[in-house]
C-alpha cells in the first residue's frame, strides 16, 4: 500500500530514472546535447522511462523502510535496478527502435541509476541515524532533551560499552534509535589489537579492559555496560572490579544462550548479577528426549510453589504437557505460581491443588483422579537450623510425605518418578540431611522390582532460592550491615534455580529404577567471597562501608558439604554434568519396621528416639552436640 511519503519517493526515483538515461548518453557522446530532438525524447526516453518506472512501481523496494536498510535491501535495489534495464533495453527493440540502444549507454544507464537509488536511501538512513542521536542522546540543550531529562529524572549518563563486536553493534544501533535512552555512548572498550582507534558508526574504540580505569577517569564515565554475551565469571569480575575503583557503574547485556532462545533482546541491559560472577554456564540440554519424556503426559509436581518446584514447573510446561499438576500446602505462593502459568501458558491445562504429602489420604484422592504419568516430588523442609529446632516434623514431611507421594505413585500406575534431595543428604549432622537420606533409601528399597521407574536428583545449594544466602545478605547491605557470616572458611556448592531445573528434567530422561543421580555443582564456594561480591556489586567496599560479623557454625551446620558417599560407585552418564549412583540394595522390610518406629516417634515428638533411629537408619549421620 502507498504512502504519501512512499509516492513521494516513487516520484523521485522516476526522476533519476529520467536523469540517469540522459546523463549516459550524454557521457556517451562527449557530452554532446544534439541527440536529444522531441521525436528522440518522445520515441526513445518515454520507452525507456516508462519501461523503468514500470518495474520499479511492481518491486518489493517501497515496502522496505530504509531507515533500517541492510545487505538484503540492497540486493533488493540491484535486482530491481538490473531488471529494469534490461526491460527498458528489450522494450527499444520491440518498438523499432533497436538503432537507439548502446551497450555502452545501457551499463552507464544501469550503473548511474544504481548509484542514485542505493545513494539515497543511504544518504536518508544517515539523515535518520544522525538526526535521531542527536535528538535522542546528544540534544541536552533542545527542548526535547530536557523533556527527556525531566521524565526520566536524570541526564543521559556517560556510557563505555565493552565489547565493539556484533553485540556492542547491535546495543548502539538500538539506542540510536531511541529517544530516551538513559545512556550517552562516549566510547567503546575492546581487548582486539586491530580494533584500536577504530569506529563503530562514528564511536571510537577507546581502549582495552586494563586501561578502563584510565579512560573512565579521562572521560567522566558514569557507567559501563558489558556488551560481551559468551564473558566467563572472571571477565566480568575483573571488570566490576576495575569500574568500581574508578566509580563507574556496571551493567550487563544478557547471555548468548537468552538472546539465541528469544527470550531477550540485546538491549535488555540489567545489572551484573551474582550469577555472573560466580561463573555458572549455560545448560546443553537433549530438548528431543526431555520433549519425548514429558510431551502430552500428565505431570504432577509436588512443592509446586517453591523455589525449585516452581521452577520445574516453568520448564515441563515448556515441552507441552498433556496437562500439568501443581500441588503444594502454601495457598498464597501456589495461587502466584498457577496464575504466572496460566498467563504464560495459556492452552495448557493447568491443575492447582492444595494438598499436605503428609496425608496419604488426600494423595489417593488427588493420584486417583488426575492418574499422573510422571511425579517430580520437590515438597520438603530444607532450612537446617529451623529443622533442627522442628526435628518431628521434619521427619513427618521429608520421610513420611516422601513415602506418601512415592507409594501413591507406585499404586497408581506412575511412569516415572523422581525426587529432589540434597547434598546435605552426604555424611549428614544435621537432621534435614538425614532425613533426605533417608527418603533416598526409601526410594531405592521401593524401585526394586517396581513398574514405576523411581529415581532421585541430589545437588546443592541455588542462588536466590527462597531463605537463601543471597536474599539475606542483599536485605542486609541494604540496611547499612552488617553481614553475619557463620564461619570465615565454610564453603557451599551453589548452581542457578533454571540450570538445576533443567538438569533435574534431564536426570529423569535417564532414570531405569533406583538411581541417585548427581548434579556436576562446579567448584564449592566460600561464602565470604559470595558475600564481598555482593558488597561489590551494590557500590560498597566490603569490611570498610559494610561490616562482616562472624557468628559462629549453627545447629547440624557443616563447614563444607559433600556430594557423594565414600565408596559410591559414581558413573557418567550422556550428559557431562550430571553423575550417577548405580542402585544400591535396601532391604525393604528391614528397612520399613525401622521407618514405622521413626514416624512413630515423630508423632510422638519424642527426639531422644527419633535420633537414636536416625541413626540406625544412616549410621553416617553424625549430630552435632547441640542438636
Amino acid at each position: 500500500m502507498f504512502t504519501s511519503r512512499r509516492v513521494l519517493v516513487y516520484f523521485l526515483d522516476l526522476f533519476l530514472i529520467m536523469e540517469s538515461y540522459l546523463l549516459a548518453q550524454v557521457l556517451d557522446r562527449d557530452f554532446s546535447f544534439a541527440l536529444f530532438t522531441p521525436q528522440y525524447l518522445l520515441n526513445v526516453v518515454l520507452v525507456v522511462v516508462i519501461a523503468q518506472a514500470l518495474v520499479f512501481v511492481t518491486s518489493p523496494m517501497y515496502r522496505n523502510i530504509w531507515a533500517y536498510a541492510s545487505i538484503y535491501d540492497m540486493v533488493e535495489i540491484i535486482k530491481t535496478v538490473s531488471i529494469a534495464c534490461i526491460v527498458s533495453g528489450l522494450a527499444l527493440f520491440f518498438f523499432q527502435q533497436r538503432v537507439h540502444f548502446s551497450r555502452v549507454v545501457f551499463l552507464l544507464d544501469w550503473g548511474l541509476l544504481l548509484a542514485q537509488v542505493a545513494g539515497s536511501r543511504l544518504c536518508w538512513r544517515i539523515y535518520r541515524e544522525r538526526h535521531s542521536v542527536a535528538r535522542g542522546i546528544f540534544s541536552t540543550t533542545t527542548a526535547t532533551a530536557t523533556a527527556t531529562a525531566t521524565a526520566s529524572g536524570r541526564a543521559a549518563r556517560r556510557t563505555l560499552i565493552v565489547g565493539a563486536g556484533d553485540a556492542g553493534d547491535m546495543l548502539l544501533r538500538e539506542m540510536n534509535k531511541q529517544r530516551t535512552s538513559p545512556y550517552r555512548i562516549i566510547g567503546f572498550i575492546d581487548d582486539s589489537p586491530d580494533k584500536q582507534h577504530m569506529r563503530l558508526h562514528g564511536i571510537e574504540v577507546l581502549g582495552t579492559t586494563c586501561q578502563l580505569p584510565e579512560v573512565i577517569a579521562a572521560h567522566a564515565i558514569e557507567k559501563v555496560i558489558i556488551a560481551v554475551p559468551s564473558a566467563g565469571a572472571a571477565f566480568v569480575r575483573g571488570l566490576v572490579n576495575r569500574c568500581q575503583e574508578a566509580g563507574a557503574k556496571v551493567k550487563i547485556i544478557p547471555g548468548l544462550s537468552e538472546i539465541i532462545s528469544g527470550n531477550v533482546k540485546v538491549t535488555h541491559i540489567r545489572d551484573v548479577a551474582i550469577e555472573d560472577l560466580l561463573g555458572r554456564m549455560s545448560v546443553s540440554l537433549d530438548d528431543a528426549s526431555i520433549r519425548h519424556y514429558l510431551h502430552g503426559m500428565r505431570v504432577l509436581v509436588s512443592g509446586a510453589a517453591g523455589s525449585i518446584g516452581s521452577e520445574i514447573c516453568r520448564q515441563v510446561a515448556t515441552y507441552e504437557p498433556a496437562m500439568l499438576v501443581l500441588l503444594d500446602s502454601a495457598e498464597t505462593p501456589l495461587f502466584f505460581i498457577e496464575q504466572e502459568l496460566t498467563a504464560r501458558f495459556p492452552a495448557l491445562r493447568i491443575v492447582a491443588i492444595l494438598c499436605d504429602v503428609r496425608t496419604q489420604k488426600r494423595l489417593d484422592q488427588v493420584f486417583s483422579e488426575i492418574l499422573p504419568e510422571v511425579v517430580f516430588h520437590a515438597a520438603a523442609y530444607k532450612h537446617v537450623p529451623l529443622v533442627e529446632q522442628n526435628q518431628a516434623e521434619a521427619v513427618l514431611c521429608n520421610v513420611l510425605g516422601s513415602m506418601n507421594m512415592a507409594t501413591a505413585s507406585q499404586q497408581y500406575g506412575v511412569r516415572n518418578f523422581v525426587m529432589i534431595s540434597s547434598d546435605k543428604a552426604v555424611n549428614p549432622t544435621n537432621v534435614m540431611g538425614t532425613t533426605k537420606r533417608v527418603a533416598e533409601k526409601y526410594i531405592q528399597a521401593l524401585s526394586e522390582g517396581s513398574r514405576t521407574k523411581f529415581s532421585t536428583v541430589r545437588f546443592g545449594n541455588v542462588l536466590g532460592s527462597n531463605g537463601s544466602v543471597i536474599p539475606i545478605f542483599m536485605e542486609q547491605i541494604r540496611a547499612g550491615g552488617p553481614l553475619t557470616i557463620t564461619h570465615p572458611e565454610i564453603t557451599r556448592f551453589f548452581m542457578t534455580i533454571p540450570e538445576a531445573s533443567q538438569l533435574v528434567l534431564q536426570s529423569a530422561c535417564f532414570g531405569e529404577g533406583g538411581e541417585i543421580f548427581v548434579l556436576d555443582m562446579g567448584e564449592p564456594v566460600r561464602i565470604v567471597e559470595l558475600a564481598e561480591e555482593l558488597v561489590r556489586l551494590s557500590g560498597f567496599t566490603p569490611h570498610t562501608d559494610i561490616e562482616f560479623v562472624y557468628t559462629g557454625l549453627r545447629p547440624g551446620e557443616k563447614l563444607y558439604e559433600e556430594l557423594f558417599f565414600r565408596g559410591e560407585n559414581v558413573l557418567s552418564t550422556p550428559h557431562e554434568k550430571i553423575h550417577v549412583m548405580s542402585p544400591v540394595h535396601q532391604d525393604y522390610e528391614q528397612l520399613c519396621d525401622l521407618l514405622r518406629r521413626l514416624l512413630s516417634a515423630a508423632s510422638d515428638n519424642d527426639t531422644v528416639t527419633l535420633i537414636a533411629l536416625l541413626q540406625e537408619l544412616v549410621p553416617e549421620y553424625t549430630p552435632t552436640p547441640n542438636s
